[in-house]
Order: structure tokens, then sequence, then C-alpha cells
């Protein structure tokens, strides 16, 4: 199970050049999103925060360190399955909590956290490619 989970697969150069490149501009937007939380791990959604501590710093942990992991390609799957539950509380969060559209002008919306849901469960399934750590660690011999 191990190994099918770490395996990486080259789907030819062109896609795994569009691979990489997904994950670099995927991974440098979730060290953004969680560089302010990573600062404050425990206590990011304030004082009053109905979240406990516990999962505040899962999510700044997945964000930051997630983000890290697939601009390197290191432990992809893993490290956007953290990402794929992180958004898919983003998305719970901003329709039945705060009752976004999916795209809204005037207030928020869930159509950035759907698609990072989406990229993630592309990493997942998918995997990084063929330019990656998880390549040359993993990779058949």
């Amino acid at each position: 199970m191990k190994n099918k989970f770490l395996a990486v697969n080259s789907i030819g150069t062109p896609a795994d050049l569009t691979l990489l490149l997904i994950r670099i501009v995927f991974g440098y937007a979730f060290i953004i999103h969680g560089w302010s939380k990573i600062l404050n791990p425990f206590h990011w959604m304030g004082a009053d925060a109905q979240v406990p501590a516990f999962f505040q710093a899962l999510a700044a942990i997945s964000e930051f360190g997630g983000g890290i992991a697939l601009i390197l390609g290191l432990l992809t799957r893993l490290s956007s399955l953290g990402l794929f539950f992180t958004m898919i509380v983003a998305v719970y969060s901003h329709i039945f909590i705060y009752g976004h559209a999916f795209i809204s002008r005037e207030d928020g919306s869930y159509e950035l956290p759907v698609i990072y849901v989406l990229l993630s469960l592309l990493f997942i399934v998918i995997g990084p490619g063929k330019f990656s750590l998880d390549k040359k660690i993993f990779g058949k011999k």
C-alpha cells in the first residue's frame, strides 16, 4: 500500500512539466496563505475561535508545510491529502457558516477553496510527475 501511495509515474514530459508548474504555483500560494498561520499556529483564528487549537495548528502546518512540500515534490500525495481536508473545511465554512455564494464581488466566496480542493485531488490521484523529489526517492530504479 505504501509503495503504491508514494509511487511516481511519468505521464509524458509535457504533462510532467505542466504538473511541475502547477505544483510551484499551487505550493507558493499555500506558503503565502499559511505564513501568517504558522507564525501563531495554535491561535491564528483569534481568541474566541470555536476551532480547537490543535486543528488550527494542523491547518497551519498543512498550508505552510504542504506548500513547501508541493514545490519540492516531496511526499506530494500526503501533503495534498492534508490540503484537501483543510480546503474541504474551508468550503464547508464558506457555504454553511458564512453563507457565501460560489462567486461574489461583495462578500467572500468559496470559488478558490473549491479550486484548491480539486488541485489537491489532482495530486492525490496523479502524483507529482517525474520532476519531483518523490520520483528520485520513490521512483523505480
